[in-house]
């Protein structure tokens, strides 16, 4: 397998969780994201904290990612425009189809769907789904979202999804419907990103070590299926301390040591890193000042821009 390293994108994170997730701050942000040279704005989902859950303060207020997304492509015209990830077995995936189909045509071709299979038991029993049997499910699911995305006649009949005779219109405006990116941690989940999906995206507790031995294994797998591993997107999210260095964050400290800290993921192999401040607890968390919120994210915003 070539080792050649590949140019690294640099894209952040969107206002969806917490004080900043607010409409001015969402529209404002993406446009001087879009202004700075971010190649992406990134959301994720997260629709319910259970009172015996203990979740970290980025995870108890958080818009809903899709809607977000279409807030903020309504004031862009170029940057990208991403989720990490939906969990699929909340929702059907015609309806999906559709809300990521709808999203491409409004963005103009500028959606990135990633796909989870979730992990909060809360959401499972909310919304009444079950992610098991994980794997087929994934694959089912991909094979419906991709026969809808086409918009010809078609239908599906699968162990788990079943769609009758029927068109799905208007199409997206990526050919084939928006690129799927998959999450998981298992080497399983990573082989099949690799056999089937455009790429990987990590998750935001997977360290530097985890996230260069994941990408080995997806590319080999995507490889092993005859698919060029050069052209397999690996995305990672960037949980940001500025101004506090630990040696155990590789995007921590000073702005040169975020800067050398991205380097280390471009060596690993990653395609895109976007820095989610939505992590920072100064930022993401529903209890943090609104007034120093905004003001911390456009100072890291602006001190990290790729074109900086």
């Amino acid at each position: 397998m070539d080792s050649t390293v590949i140019r690294m994108l640099i894209s952040c994170g969107c206002p969806v969780s917490g004080v900043w997730a607010d409409p001015l701050s969402l529209t404002g942000f993406a446009m001087r994201a879009e202004e700075l040279g971010y190649h992406g704005l990134w959301a994720f989902q997260r629709l319910l904290a259970g009172d015996d859950q203990g979740l970290a303060p980025v995870y108890r207020s958080v818009l809903d990612p899709l809607l977000a997304l279409t807030y903020a492509a309504a004031r862009t015209t170029q940057i990208r425009l991403g989720v990490a990830v939906i969990n699929l077995p909340y929702l059907s995936p015609t309806y999906l189809a559709k809300q990521a189909g709808t999203l491409d045509v409004l963005s103009g071709g500028r959606f990135d769907l990633g796909l989870g299979t979730g992990w909060s038991q809360v959401e499972f029993t909310a919304t009444g789904s079950n992610p098991n049997p994980r794997g087929r499910r994934t694959e089912e699911y991909l094979r419906v979202l991709r026969t809808l995305f086409r918009g010809e006649h078609a239908a599906f009949d699968g162990e788990l999804y079943t769609v009758p005779p029927s068109v799905m219109a208007p199409v997206p405006v990526q050919p084939g419907g928006p690129p799927i990116l998959l999450g998981g941690t298992a080497d399983i989940a990573l082989r099949r990103a690799g056999r089937i999906a455009e790429g990987w995206v990590s998750s935001s507790r997977a360290s530097l070590a985890d996230i260069a031995r994941g990408t080995q294994i997806v590319r080999r797998a995507a490889e092993e299926a005859g698919r060029d591993p050069a052209a397999i997107r690996i995305v990672v999210r960037g949980v940001v301390k500025a101004g506090l260095r630990a040696d155990d964050v590789p995007l921590s400290g000073t702005w040169d040591q975020i800067r050398a800290g991205a380097q280390l993921y471009a060596e690993a192999g990653v395609t895109e890193l976007f820095y989610d401040l939505n992590w920072d607890p100064f930022i993401g968390s529903p209890d943090a000042d609104p007034r120093a919120a905004g003001e911390r994210a456009e100072e890291i915003l602006a001190a990290l821009a790729p074109n900086g």
